[in-house]
């Protein structure tokens, strides 16, 4: 028991050294506080104070300073000095420096000795202080945002705010960040002159330019004193720095800025509603609406904020994105808030004029920052690996010391009673066999000690530093259009990128560039591919406008807010002829359905939506505001076939169609209900009134998911034209477009007035409210007539396809997380080549208590798809428990199994297609807070997820909160062991970027936040390829040869010595003059290893580029380990015995000298050190051929001119000129031999490629390598049983999974089974055909739409009652007539409709 108790407690010990990190000595663990109150010109009460009179710790707020950064110049020095001796070798040196201020261990000046380490020390320091001084600068700019603060009147904020950082650092910083990022002062109006003298100013003085002023009274007029004019009394916005904002301040926000703090709104421009996006906090391109708290909704101005008096009680700060529940307490009355009345930090104000808001939450408490965690301090893995390979090297020394010390005091314990007279005296206290035992390993210490060479810590960040260089100076990752190079912003991770295992990646703006194309379309079984035209940037991302001529319907584009690039407009020439026939088509004419179909087709995109549109001012064009990207997409389409909508005036949406003829002849369309899309829906649908005909016809007008709006269809609709577009559908789908289907019916009058009352009869319900009005809607979306398909393009990034293809060639697994909704992940999936067109996709979903437990989902997929693996333990009595459970009720949201009318979609072999596996997860599943139905809540959860995510090609991780990100990505590195790289663009990727083992920042429209947080900063996500491939590949061929050549040419030495001590009484005496060793790493050997740090080549980037597969001697970790390490060590020892011995009998004649034996030692070991690195040298050029030769160079002219005499007589030695050539030879010919071996009978991929661009330089190897397949069959995965080898042997031949255009041919065979997806929530398997809309689901501004269609339904309601008790109604019903007569238009609807 007593063992078993002291294993145990070393087992705690040395998991508290492991897991020990030096961030939590200097980084404060901030806990959350109690919950907080917010007073509003309302003192603090008395229980704020302590008993001093001081404000209690819990009830001051942190500022709304936020720093990233590592240092600071208090913590600067001990922070770094712990982190560098993290480093075995480190405190080695630091022992043996402080050995040499020993007058009995000195072989130096103990100065001289300790001046290396502080050479290493402090070029690491510099390094680490310049890439943190980019982060105070970073941090500087973000915390000198500019944002109106309410001042003046009476207005005082009592609640307390702690002290901002300043310190010593601010000061420093204000010298160390440009003068361009600094604040300016407002300039300074001139004083008026009159005959040339200076006077008082006759115009009115003006406020200065940072305050404004919002009541709507001249403020212009000033009164003046002797002093000078009166300060601005009455209350105004004044600009200040983000950093100023505290809790309790009021402000205001404006169009297009960025919110400084988590603020609960109060008023805004827009009937107390407002318009956010939230790319930088969960990655959604939609626009989310948010509404004013109504209490509230009267602060509309500076004077009536300051005047105001209530009080905000909240929660305790947390991390949750999505809940933050307050109440606000005015005038003795309560009243709820919530998320919905809250903008977070990090978020953008878009289509909405102003802003004002209370601040709740500043600084590290608001909801971004608590998602973020500190900056890290990473070390690379080859350093990680090299450490454990110093300790190794620290052994032998140990035991080389021992053996001197114990062979040292065993002889003079044995040959002092000889009388030895060099013992005279051995036995007194301080001098005798056992203490002198002890000094002997103590200078055996200092001896040996190059065998952990402290040049070489020197060498590698010298060469780090260079490579660092050359990724910034290549031209092949520079982006031309920013001007932007990739910048590497952590110098110390160059060779992690050649060994990267999984990528995780955000989708906005790193994937794809946040603008949604309309691509194709399918009308009436026709198929119109649009041409891709370059235009002018074209704002099509939620928030931006897509601008239309005023005056005709003629599509035209303006440039947006800056940072928008491309797109394009929808332009297909046998459409434009198409609708051109139909304008000439009559009722009688053979287009008369297909131009009936185009009508209806363009009237559903150009009507069915909650599209906004304004007036730009210096244009006249019409702008499209839309909270969701898809329906900008759609509507801007209708609007380039002339199908313009100009506007909604509260319920009546006016449209002007190709049959205009001027801008005044338009249709009016009154809107009665909007059945809104929802996630369980997956449509949306309104019901018109068409106000310019005589008849007032009713129409349903729906978009939504195929399968949805198919199984609503007529019963005798064409089923050839829907067959056909069911194909069209899945061409689609197949190139990663998003895809929806548009219906219509025509309502009877009858009908629709009494389905209208059971609707609102719903919508007024107060229980099951949502389930009723779902019934409801239902009732009237069946017996739809099918007009077609959009297919709209979630445009990418250029050559996304094609990088994730390569990286997936190069046995990379990519995973993305994404904010997004499923379905839109999963389209991005399809468009960028991580699912394949024959991919099987299984969805675990979590947060609905009545399907399947996430467990269950997973124990069912790896029984149904990967039964051979070996992933379940069929005998643990947890696995059992849950592979028997059943499911209880289905999911209101799962997939339904559906007929078509032309073959089920459910194939029988779904699960075995040659695709592989795509795992779909979303963040409810993997919610780390719900330990008993979440995939990250337990050991058990964990495991079995990482094991089904390597059974499968790609994970994909969608409705993620950043913190779900970072959680993911250390779920892969900490349980794997797995090398990471993370990449995205926003400041919601900032914690995974921080979390991964290589973090990359895309500097784009999300600003850089990303980037100032990254290890490396790219403009594109191509250049992540060329990143990996070549400068990754590269570093790490060469910082791994460059280390065990290191190791090597210092064993060699060290075996020299060692192998002397046999003939000198293991005294640790030099066989060298100390001369030799003391240049033995700076002169003798160290320009071939650092060439070859710089300059080696393992091969030609063009060929890394074009056979990704190369990439896995890397991945795999190959060339860098304790099988490499052992060998050059070996090859060390050998050469030392062949040096040593060889020349040391070679001189045992009555004529040698001791100087020419030493020396010739020392000629022979650099010489034979020197072209063995050279031979290990895969690329010889000018600096190799240089490098190779000037250390030899260097120390035969040392040699000569050191001692003339003694080198002249071993120049003219007969022995040395004997023992020179052939110790160099037989100690270089093991390894010539093995490498002569290897290239001739067992060469490896590297080899074949090489020696094919050498004989055949002009061969295209891409070609080579995709036809003919030669060299790589390598390149294989290990797989798990016959049933799942047969499954991966498929999907790594597979040819959707390793290239192809993003876009499919257009009459391409495309199988409608392909991309079967399996929901395991619930078991019912679909095909998929890439349905995807993106919209906020129960917004406020739905809300207020269906809000003002009850108030128009109950007015009308009341109308109906007050005609049935007399009143007459005569009169036109629809408004006026259209006069004259004009030709046949087709209108969908018409009785000759089939």
């Amino acid at each position: 028991m007593s063992n078993r108790g002291r294993f145990s407690g070393l087992a705690t010990w040395y998991f508290k050294v492991a897991t020990f990190s030096i961030e939590t000595l200097f980084v404060k663990d901030k806990s959350p506080g109690p919950r907080r109150t917010v007073f509003v010109n309302d003192s603090l009460p008395e229980d704020y104070y302590d008993k001093k009179g001081r404000i209690k710790k819990e009830h001051v707020y942190t500022s709304n300073q936020v720093i990233t950064s590592k240092y600071n110049v208090v913590t600067f020095l001990p922070r770094n000095l712990l982190e560098q001796f993290r480093r075995v070798a480190n405190i080695f040196f630091l022992v043996i420096a402080t050995l040499q201020f020993f007058p009995q261990f000195s072989t130096v000046s103990p100065g001289l000795a300790l001046f290396p380490l502080l050479i290493v020390l402090g070029i690491t320091a510099l390094k680490d202080a310049s890439e943190d001084i980019k982060r105070h600068q970073s941090d500087s700019r973000v915390n000198s945002g500019i944002v109106r603060i309410l001042t003046g009147g009476d207005w005082i904020n009592t609640n307390v705010t702690g002290d901002k950082s300043r310190e010593l650092m601010h000061h420093v910083n204000h010298y160390l960040i440009p003068r361009r990022f600094r604040k300016t002062k407002p300039p300074i109006l001139p004083v008026e002159q009159k005959d040339g003298r200076d006077s008082a100013p006759v115009l009115p003085v003006l406020p200065p330019l940072d305050i404004e002023f919002d009541d709507g009274t001249d403020h212009s007029h000033h009164h003046h004193h002797l002093f000078g004019h009166h300060s601005h009394a009455s209350p105004h916005w004044k600009k200040a720095l983000w950093e100023d904002v505290r809790v309790g301040d009021f402000v205001k926000i404006l169009d297009n800025e960025s919110i400084p703090a988590d603020i609960l709104i109060c008023a805004t421009s827009d009937e107390n509603f407002a318009f956010v996006e939230t790319k930088n906090l969960d990655g959604e391109t939609s626009l989310k609406s948010r509404n004013a708290v109504p209490t509230l909704t009267r602060l509309v101005n500076a004077k009536a904020c300051a005047e105001s008096n209530f009080t905000v009680d909240l929660d305790r700060p947390d991390n949750s994105m999505f809940r933050l529940n307050s109440t606000i307490k005015v005038n003795g009355g309560q009243a709820p808030a919530d998320i919905q009345m809250t903008l977070l930090r990090g978020a953008v104000l878009r289509n909405t004029g102003w802003v004002i808001g209370l601040v709740l939450f500043t600084g590290e408490d608001t909801k971004i920052v608590q998602n973020s965690g500190g900056t890290p301090s990473k070390r690379s893995k080859v350093e990680r690996q090299m450490n454990l390979q110093v300790f190794i090297n620290l052994i032998i020394l140990a035991c080389m010391a021992i053996a001197c010390a114990i062979a040292d005091s065993l002889l003079e314990d044995q040959q002092y009673p000889q009388g030895a007279p060099w013992l005279y005296g051995d036995n007194r206290s301080n001098d005798n066999p056992s203490i002198n035992g002890l000094v002997t390993w103590a200078r055996a210490l200092i001896t040996f000690q190059n065998i952990v060479p402290i040049s070489l810590y020197i060498a590698i960040e010298f060469i780090r530093t260079c490579q660092a260089a050359f990724i910034y100076f290549d031209y092949e990752i520079w982006y031309s259009k920013t001007n932007q190079a990739t910048l590497a912003r952590s110098w110390n991770l160059s060779d992690d990128l050649g060994q990267i295992e999984y990528i995780f990646s955000d989708k906005t703006g790193t994937l794809t560039q946040n603008a949604m194309i309309f691509r194709q379309c399918s009308i009436g079984g026709k198929m119109y591919v649009g041409d891709i035209e370059e235009a002018t940037p074209a704002a099509t991302s939620a928030g931006r406008a897509a601008s239309v001529e005023g005056p005709s319907a003629t599509a035209t584009e303006r440039t947006p807010a800056p940072a928008m690039t491309v797109k394009t407009h929808f332009h297909c020439e046998p459409l434009e002829k198409d609708i051109a026939a139909a304008l000439q088509s009559s009722s009688t004419s053979e287009n008369a359905v297909h131009a009936q179909a185009l009508n209806g087709f363009f009237l559903v995109l150009a009507l069915c939506h909650t599209v906004l549109t304004s007036i730009d001012r210096d244009t006249g064009n019409i702008e499209y505001k839309a909270q969701s990207p898809d329906e900008a997409a759609l509507v801007r389409a209708a609007a380039d076939v002339g199908y313009v909508f100009r506007g909604r005036d509260r319920e009546v949406l006016t449209l002007q169609t190709p049959w205009s003829t001027g801008p005044d002849d338009v249709e009016n369309y009154e809107l009665l209900n909007i059945l809104e899309f929802t996630s369980a829906r997956k449509r949306m649908s309104v019901v018109l009134r068409k106000l310019d005909d005589a008849d007032g016809k009713l129409f349903l007008l729906t978009k939504g998911a195929d399968n949805v709006v198919f199984e609503r269809l007529l019963e005798s609709e064409d089923e050839g034209s829907r067959e056909v577009t069911e194909m069209h559908l899945s061409e689609f789908a197949s190139g990663g477009l998003r895809t929806l289907a548009l219906a219509y019916k025509v309502i009877d009058k009858d009908k629709y007035a009494a389905w209208s009352e059971r609707y609102h009869e719903a919508t007024v319900a107060i229980d099951n409210r949502e389930a009723l009005i779902e019934i409801v809607s239902d009732e009237l979306e069946h017996d739809l007539r099918l007009l077609g398909a959009t297919a709209i393009e979630d445009s990418l990034q250029d050559r996304v396809p094609e990088t994730i293809a390569d990286l997936k060639r190069a046995g990379i697994k990519v995973w993305v997380a994404t904010g997004d909704k499923l379905e839109t992940a999963v389209a991005i999936g399809h468009s960028t080549n991580l699912i394949g067109r024959e991919s099987n996709i299984l969805v675990i979903r979590g947060g609905n208590n009545r399907s399947r437990s996430v467990y269950q989902q997973m124990v069912h997929a790896v029984e149904e798809f990967f039964p051979e693996s070996g992933i379940l333990n069929k005998d643990d009595h947890f696995v059992k428990e849950h592979r028997l459970a059943p499911v209880s009720s289905r999911d209101d949201n799962a997939l339904q199994r559906i007929e078509t009318g032309v073959s089920s979609i459910v194939g029988p072999n779904n699960g075995d297609r040659p695709g592989g596996f795509v795992l779909v997860i979303d963040g409810a599943a993997l919610d780390y807070a719900s330990f008993d139905l979440s995939a990250l809540g337990d050991e058990q959860h964990k495991s079995l997820l990482l094991k089904l995510t390597m059974s499968c090609e790609g994970v994909i991780c969608c409705r993620v909160s950043p913190l779900q990100k970072a959680l993911v990505v250390r779920l892969v590195k900490d349980g794997l062991g797995a090398m990471t790289l993370a990449i995205g663009d926003g400041a919601n990727d900032v914690s995974m970027i921080q979390a991964a083992d290589v973090g990359v920042g895309i500097s784009g429209e999300e600003g850089l936040q990303a980037v100032n947080s990254s290890d490396y900063g790219i403009a594109q996500f191509r250049f992540l390829k060329r990143l990996l491939f070549v400068h990754g590949y590269w570093s790490y061929a060469r910082n791994e040869n460059m280390i065990l050549n290191y190791f090597y040419k210092n064993i060699v030495c060290i075996g020299i010595l060692w192998w002397f001590q046999i003939y000198c009484g293991w005294s640790a005496n030099y066989v060298f003059e100390y001369t030799y060793i003391l240049f033995w790493n700076s002169f003798w050997t160290q320009a071939p290893v650092v060439t070859m740090g710089l300059f080696d080549r393992l091969i030609e980037a063009d060929v890394l580029m074009d056979i990704p597969e190369l990439y896995r001697y890397g991945r795999e970790g190959k060339w860098f380990g304790l099988k490499r390490f052992t060998v050059y060590v070996l090859d060390g020892v050998y050469q030392s015995i062949i040096i040593f011995f060889f020349i040391l009998y070679g001189y045992f004649s009555p004529t040698s000298r001791d100087p020419e034996f030493s020396t010739t030692m020392a000629l022979s070991a650099v010489v034979t050190i020197n072209l063995f690195i050279g031979m290990n040298t895969n690329v010889w050029t000018g600096w190799v051929f240089f490098a190779v030769l000037i250390g030899i160079i260097i120390i035969w002219l040392f040699t000569f001119f050191h001692d003339p005499i003694s080198s002249t007589l071993l120049f003219r030695s007969a022995l040395f000129w004997l023992s020179l050539p052939i110790t160099v030879c037989l100690s270089l010919a093991p390894r010539y031999i093995a490498k002569a071996w290897k290239a001739g009978f067992a060469p490896d991929d590297v080899d074949i490629l090489r020696h094919i661009r050498k004989v055949h330089p002009g061969r295209d190897l891409h070609s080579t390598h995709h036809e003919e397949g030669i060299g790589l069959q390598a390149m294989k995965r290990p797989v798990y049983g016959n049933d799942t080898l047969s499954r991966q042997k498929s999907r790594s031949s597979h040819p959707s999974m390793v290239a192809g255009p993003s876009r499919p041919a257009l009459h391409s065979a495309v199988d409608i089974r392909s991309a079967s997806r399996t929901d395991m929530s619930t078991g019912i398997r679909a095909v998929h055909r890439g349905f995807d809309f993106a919209t906020e689901e129960g917004g406020v501004s739905m809300s207020r739409i269906q809000s003002h269609l009850s108030e128009k339904r109950m007015s009308s309601r009341k109308k109906s009652v007050d005609e049935k008790k007399g009143h007459d109604s005569d009169g036109p019903r629809h408004g006026f007539l259209r006069k004259g007569l004009r030709k046949f238009r087709p209108t969908f609807g018409s009785e000759n409709q089939p």
